[in-house]
């Protein structure tokens, strides 16, 4: 695979049981890319460590006044460079290569990841852990995958060496090979302490990551309570935290590479001190001993490959392992399905509370529980939870459909909606079934003050569709936010449309004429909406009413005023003393839930 033909058409199916197993995958994946780098690797390193044998045949060719000799020398010096500078420069190009379409890959297969578990995947992984292990982590994981062709390229090049030094002067050549191994190996036992240091490290980063992204996510709400400065603060000192624990794992680091430099200087000290002793003895010529003195000196740069593996290692293993973890999560619906991938029709219900909601009628579902209500909201939408399976559409269980067919047929919208960055042509560029267009959704949904506003900030942009959205919509107050939302699931137009609060921030004249838009734009398809709004419960053709996660009435939103008193309670906020009787409830009489203003954030 080449950069320019990235991204892969199919990432493949990753083995996610471990960390290590996730590396080795990758590997296997790049494994023409890995042999190409251990080729050029190969090249490079024998052409690097022929250099002394070069240096030694040309001294001992001056030593002897051989010019012929000398030549030769020369023009194998000349040979063994230019080997080196193109073993060099396509070792780089292909390490390059595997490192970024490693990281590509952990890419794309995260992203698979989290387009088929959706909003689940941030219930059950923190999303600082989800943007940390999409940017820092990919790259670690990189590293590791293309380290280690090098490393292998290195490994086998000392074991040539320390043969080929071996059969060329044995007196030196063996005290050379039984000290690299002994360099190699040394900083083994201090692999552990440095691992796990790197280990807090990244763990401390990945908190402050999640705090950052709590605190950017929620300033607006901290600036209105004046909380800013105690998150800001609480960021700070994690911040630190992260700069302790990195300074912690830098002086490990910094003393293996310290061993690395002083154990080979140590090596250099006694071939030295040998080969001069050995030379007066007459047992090895000048040329031999430059030879192996020079072997040693070069050999110091394969050699700092073991530490950099070794590093590679303890900073790619945690982050494997946390993608491994992210990769190995399964949405509860079967993504390919066991039934037929028509998406089926006809009435929805739930197992576990009972809710029932016809085909083609406007429900509201009222639940004093908000917790209850999302669950109930997700089991709608096909996740199963703790409570129980997931719904059923028209008999069909949701989770034995096929993942595109299950969300084509029902589309749920939290109650805490994302905007993404772009224009708002952009925003409501999603997958729909063409019966309901972008003005009449926006229309339905009151978002013509959301557009002016929009065309107010964006002076260069002719069509108020084409304004620009910041990210996650920060320039828009929350009811804005919920309206361009709610806009964006009527122009997909589901066969069943499931609201989470979706006009909770949303002024009560607003709200009024949303919910009479909602009801004219979605006749006759089904429509369910969790609200305890009076506005939008007296729009609705049918109400249930939940109490301990069972429905205990449902009917007519007037009509539960005046024969449930639980329900009664939830949806007026009234207390027992101030209980209505139902005699005096009559068909003017609709309580209004709050007054909240559309500047709420």
């Amino acid at each position: 695979m080449r950069i320019q033909d990235l991204p892969y058409p199919d990432p493949g199916v990753p083995d996610a049981r471990s960390g290590p197993r996730l590396l080795w995958w990758l590997f296997r994946k790049q494994l023409g890319g890995q042999l190409k780098s251990l080729a050029w690797g190969l090249l490079h390193f024998t052409a690097v460590s022929a250099l002394p044998f070069c240096v030694g045949l040309a001294v001992q060719a001056v030593v002897d006044r051989s010019g012929t000799r000398l030549a030769q020398a020369g023009g194998l010096l000349a040979l063994v460079c230019a080997a080196n500078a193109v073993g060099d420069t396509f070792l780089h190009r292909t390490a390059v290569t595997n490192w970024i379409t490693a990281a590509a890959r952990v890419q794309q297969l995260l992203a698979r990841k989290a387009a088929r578990l959706g909003s689940a995947l941030t219930r059950r992984v923190a999303a600082g852990e989800v943007v940390a292990v999409s940017t820092g982590d990919v790259e670690r994981i990189g590293w590791f995958v293309e380290a280690l062709s090098r490393f292998t390229a290195a490994a086998v090049t000392l074991v040539l060496v320390c043969a080929g030094l071996v059969v060329y002067q044995p007196a030196l050549g063996v005290v050379v090979a039984v000290g690299l191994p002994v360099l190699a190996l040394a900083v083994l036992p201090l692999l552990p302490r440095a691992t796990r240091r790197a280990d807090v490290q990244r763990e401390k980063a990945g908190r402050a990551t999640e705090l950052a992204s709590d605190t950017v996510a929620g300033l607006r709400v901290l600036r209105g309570i004046g909380g800013e400065e105690l998150f800001l603060d609480r960021y700070r000192r994690a911040s630190q935290e992260v700069r302790h624990a990195a300074v912690r794992s830098a002086r490990m680091w910094s003393l293996i590479s310290a061993v690395q430099v002083l154990l080979p200087g140590l090596l250099l000290i006694a071939v030295v001190w040998y080969g001069v002793h050995l030379s007066r003895q007459g047992r090895v010529t000048v040329g031999e001993l430059v030879t192996v003195y020079s072997s040693v000196m070069i050999l110091t740069y394969p050699l700092r490959h073991f530490e950099e593996i070794a590093m590679a290692y303890s900073f790619s293993r945690p982050s494997a392992r946390r993608a491994a973890g992210v990769l190995a999560l399964e949405r509860a619906t079967d993504s390919t399905g066991t039934r037929a991938a028509d998406p089926p029709s006809g009435d929805l219900y739930d197992p576990a509370t009972g809710l029932l909601a016809p085909a083609g009628r406007f429900t509201a579902v009222v639940c004093g529980d908000p917790d209850a209500a999302g669950r109930l909201a997700e089991r709608l939408g096909g996740h199963p939870s703790e409570e129980g399976p997931s719904a059923l559409l028209g008999g069909v269980p949701l989770d034995e459909l096929p993942l595109h067919t299950a969300r084509t047929a029902v589309l749920v919208q939290d109650k805490d909606p994302v905007l993404l960055s772009g224009s708002l042509r952009e925003l409501l560029d999603v997958p729909a079934s063409g019966a309901v267009g972008t003005d009449a959704a926006l229309a339905a949904a009151q978002c013509d003050d959301v557009l002016a506003a929009l065309a107010q900030n964006s002076l260069d942009a002719g069509d108020p569709l084409d304004a620009r959205i910041t990210e996650r919509g920060r320039s828009l107050s929350g009811g804005q936010r919920q309206r361009l939302a709610l806009a964006r699931s009527l122009v997909t137009d589901p066969e069943v449309l499931v609201l989470d609060e979706p006009t909770s921030a949303v002024d009560s004249h607003t709200e009024a004429r949303i919910a009479q838009g909602v009801r004219d734009l979605r006749a006759g398809r089904t429509t369910v909406v969790f609200t305890s709004s009076p506005l939008l419960l007296d729009r609705a053709d049918r109400v249930v009413f939940l109490h301990d996660g069972s429905v205990v009435a449902a009917g007519g939103h007037r009509e539960l005023l005046g024969t449930e008193p639980r329900y009664r309670a939830v949806v007026t906020r009234e207390t027992d003393d101030e209980a209505v009787p139902g005699d005096v409830l009559d068909r003017n009489h609709v309580p209004h839930r709050r007054e909240e203003i559309e500047e709420t954030a």
